[in-house]
This record gives C-alpha cells, structure tokens and sequence, in this order.
C-alpha cells in the first residue's frame, strides 16, 4: 500500500509538474503586454516550477525503486519532500489560487494531496 500511495502521488505530481512545463507559453502570452524581462522572468517561474514538480515526483520515485519505502532514509525523502509541497502549497494558496484562471485555483489543493499521501506512506508500517 506504501508503494502505491507514493507512486500515485509522484504520477501525480509529475503529470501537473509536466502541464505547467508545456503551458508555459500560453500562460506567459495571457499577460501580454510585457516587457522582455518581465516575459523572462514569468517564463523562468513557470518552467521552473514545472521542473521542481518534476524533480520531487522524481526522487520520491528513485528512492523508492532503489533504496525501498521501508528505509529510514526513504521515509526522510518521503516526509521532506512532503514538507516542500507543503510550502508550495501555501505559496500558491496566497498568491496564484487567488486569480480568476480555475488553473491556479488547482495547485494549492494538487500538492496538499501529494503531500498528504507522502506523508501517509511514510508513517505506513511495512
């Protein structure tokens, strides 16, 4: 059940890690007009955040394939990455949830539910 909590909310995870990457273009093109370094810096953040979506579903992944789920350094990577959905969750709950596109409404609850399932698979017996 540990494995399949974990797997679930990686697949997850990286399935919304995956759509800011490829949306990175039309959400940028939502607030033209910008300047250049305004485009860049927005365009930075969205795939950025993609790509940290992406890493943390990662690793979750690799670590549990590689080291096992019932590993103490396992359940370190499972509750510390749950920690940074956490706070990612947080971030977005006061800043890009509160915009009208439904989207941005999404993230908040998108990466509580991950956290929330690392976080009950790391406290799992095996």
């Amino acid at each position: 059940m540990r494995d399949v909590l974990l797997y679930t909310g990686s697949a997850a995870l990286a399935f919304w890690g995956v759509m800011h990457i490829v949306m990175t273009r039309a959400v940028v093109a939502g607030f033209e007009p910008l300047s250049n370094d305004n485009r860049l810096v927005l365009t930075m953040e969205w795939i950025l955040e993609g790509v940290t979506l992406c890493f943390i579903a990662a690793l979750v992944v690799v670590v549990t394939m590689l080291a096992g789920s019932e590993t103490s350094v396992a359940t370190l990577v499972y509750r510390a990455s749950a920690i940074m959905m956490l706070v990612m969750a947080g971030v977005s709950l006061f800043t890009g949830a509160k915009a009208s596109p439904l989207p941005y409404k999404l993230c908040p609850p998108i990466f509580t539910s991950v956290a929330l399932l690392y976080l009950i698979a790391s406290m799992l017996s095996p």
